[in-house]
């Protein structure tokens, strides 16, 4: 553009003059003619005496100038398109500089701090002038995604300059210039409700632009394999790929989708089809719903139009850990995250003790695992919690015996009806005083003893939480306000069949978090989906609940002699995935009805429930069911727990399960 512009006022003195002389030439040949103007063509060569050599000059000067013009405007060309194309080679040989320069560094050092991040990114801005971007150096989305899952973890499409391609973590600590100011769809929380209502957004509206804004540094991903699958893998690297085998064998990253899924900050709001993007290592600190935008702990404003609360909850602690002081702390693990679950594998091969406190389903399943790693390393395995048995809150009390000597036989040593006093350290070992006078010495505890919803947005939003369940209020249709939602654990939602609840389980975050996506988008939906949950203490025994499992109520077990392929490894092999939850299906399951004919005693094996269907009643009615060692039956629960009628007997029930089939 400056190129034309210096040829334009360089001809502009040349035009002007010709002009002018053309005009003289003009008005002289009528005077001299005495007559109306009239030139001949061939009077420009042969016209009056004086005129010829004016005539032949103008021609002259025109052609000099137009060839000295387009001679000009060659080289200018030419010569911008070399610069162009030295820009370009210089451009697209840096992603192979910078993986060059990071070979010889290992995966677990490459991993740029948030500092070292966000000197990069000004650096790379600095370097880079804004108002000449070239996409020819962001890596191609057609280009093969690397097997390996820390490539799956790294910012999604952005440009190599900045992350490095090792990198796991997604653009950890972007530049602020790089935020987009509003986002049509802001979903706050990296987990999996709100993975679920990015997919469930786009389905209903392919050129939605969604922003996901998230503390940890990581892509969305599953939780479930942290306590499970992972912990089972033969692959010594595991920590570091964070890929592993189902239980039928296949193999899987715990990212729900690699980067190229995603797309850049900074392209979120030119995105000519839209798309979604995350915003990771930043925090949601403050909402105004009556302006509709948020701010993040930078300070960085975000305004939405609508806006999904998803903060899922943070670990419950022990007041008696809390007292006992930092050196306590470092020497206990809240287990929640990638991180945690990378720190407790590196602290189960560096020391000779590990207390987990809690027998729930995530204390129970560490339980195992841990205790069948100690096998081979002569780890000690402790296990303490206050009720007689594991899952005692959840399982009725001869199932819940049974499953602690099922415990006990993966190496745990279990100590039940066990209240901590305090925690001390003393001579390099933390002693667990209880409160029945049992002292316990161990290297490292991990407290499994429940999640605290976060509700800290709650205070600025104005919005209700719950006294009974905690968690947000919001609605059947998971609404808080007219344009917020919340799905996933900290949601405290009005379940049309069972009444107010709140559920902390992988399939809940998963339906809600689509429930809430497909009414940002105008369906109106309530939630009767009774969500599943299920917890696998190894590969041999699992089991699927669904609805209200709370030991507290009566309960009628139906059970009958497992089989080979009554396992979790069993049912995943035959079903092909290894989220059950995933696999479910709402088809359409028989109603129960009872038999007319009295149906035959059903005899319980009480030394080996092998497998069967546990029913959870109130007021006569069946609230919960927990299929034991039944797989692939949950539409059937549902479908009962959904029709809400009391049965005269649930032996016949039991039989919908077909748990006496061979």
């Amino acid at each position: 553009m400056l190129t034309c512009r210096s040829v334009w006022k360089k001809l502009t003195p040349l035009a002007r003059a010709s002009s002018t002389l053309c005009r003289l030439n003009v008005r002289r040949a009528g005077l001299n003619n005495g007559g109306p103007v009239r030139v001949p063509a061939a009077n420009m060569s042969t016209g009056p005496s004086g005129g010829g050599r004016e005539k032949q000059l103008y021609v002259v000067l025109v052609g000099a100038a137009a060839l000295a013009g387009g001679v000009y405007a060659y080289r200018t060309v030419k010569s911008d398109q070399r610069r162009y194309q030295e820009r370009i080679d210089d451009l697209s040989s840096r992603p192979q500089k910078a993986a060059a320069q990071q070979t010889a560094v290992p995966l677990n050092e490459s991993e740029p701090s948030a500092t070292e991040a966000t000197e990069t990114a000004v650096e790379a801005t600095e370097t880079e002038p804004v108002a000449e971007p070239e996409p020819e150096a962001a890596p191609s989305p057609e280009e093969p995604i690397p097997p390996a899952p820390e490539a799956e973890a790294a910012a999604p499409a952005e440009t190599s300059e900045t992350v490095p391609v090792q990198t796991p973590a997604v653009d950890a600590t972007p530049a602020s210039s790089k935020v987009p100011s509003h986002a049509p769809y802001l979903l706050i929380g990296g987990g999996t409700a709100s993975f679920a209502a990015a997919r469930s957004i786009r389905a209903r509206d392919p050129g939605a632009r969604v922003l996901i804004v998230t503390e940890e540094s990581e892509l969305p991903y599953m939780r479930p394999p942290l306590s499970k699958e992972l912990w089972f893998s033969d692959d010594s690297s595991v920590t570091e790929t964070l890929r592993f085998k189902q239980w039928n064998g296949k193999e899987r990253s715990i990212y729900f989708q690699p980067p190229s899924f995603y797309i850049q900050i900074e392209e979120l709001a030119s995105a000519e089809n839209g798309g979604v993007a995350v915003l990771s290592g930043r925090k949601v600190v403050h909402m105004d719903v009556r302006g509709n935008k948020v701010k993040l702990d930078d300070d960085t404003e975000i305004s939405y139009n609508k806006c999904l609360i998803a903060t899922g909850g943070v670990p419950r602690n022990l007041q008696a850990l809390e007292r006992a002081g930092e050196e306590v702390m470092k020497r206990t693990t809240l287990f929640r995250k990638i991180d945690d679950f990378k720190s407790l594998d590196k602290v189960s091969r560096d020391v000779k003790s590990i207390t987990i406190i809690g027998g729930g389903f995530l204390g129970s399943e560490l339980a195992c695992a841990l205790g069948r790693k100690s096998s081979e390393s002569g780890l000690e395995v402790l296990q303490m919690f206050p009720e007689k048995g594991n899952m005692g809150k959840v399982l009725p009390e001869y199932l819940s015996n049974w499953t602690t000597e099922k415990v006990q036989k993966e190496g745990v040593k279990v100590i039940s009806e066990a209240l901590v006093k305090s925690v001390t350290l003393k001579d390099d070992k933390l002693e667990i005083k209880l409160k029945d006078g049992r002292l316990v010495k161990t290297d490292h505890i991990v407290a499994a003893v429940g999640l605290e919803p976060n509700v800290d947005l709650a205070k600025s939003a104005g919005l209700e939480v719950d006294s009974d369940f905690g968690g947000f209020r919001v609605n059947a249709e998971l609404q808080a306000r007219s344009n917020i939602w919340v799905a996933g654990d900290a949601a405290c939602f009005y379940d049309i069949r069972l009444g107010r609840r709140r559920v902390e389980h992988h399939d809940h975050a998963v339906v809600s978090g689509r429930l809430a996506g497909e009414n940002m988008t105008g369906a109106n939906k309530p939630y009767w989906h009774q969500s599943m949950f299920w917890s696998d203490l190894g590969p041999d025994v699992g089991y699927e609940a669904i609805g209200i499992v709370d030991s507290s109520l009566p309960t009628v077990g139906v059970f009958a002699k497992a089989t080979a392929k009554d396992t979790p490894k069993a049912a995943t092999e035959k079903s092909g995935t290894g989220i059950r939850s995933e696999s479910e299906t709402e088809d359409t399951a028989v109603s129960p009805v009872a038999s007319s004919t009295p149906s035959p005693a059903v005899e319980q094996n009480r030394d080996n429930y092998g497998k069967g269907v546990i029913f959870y009643l109130r007021d006569k009615v069946v609230v919960g069911i927990i299929l034991w060692n039944v797989f692939n039956r949950m539409p059937v629960a549902r479908k009962i727990i959904k029709d809400g009628e009391e049965h005269a007997d649930l032996n016949e029930v039991a039989k919908l399960f077909n748990i006496h089939e061979d």
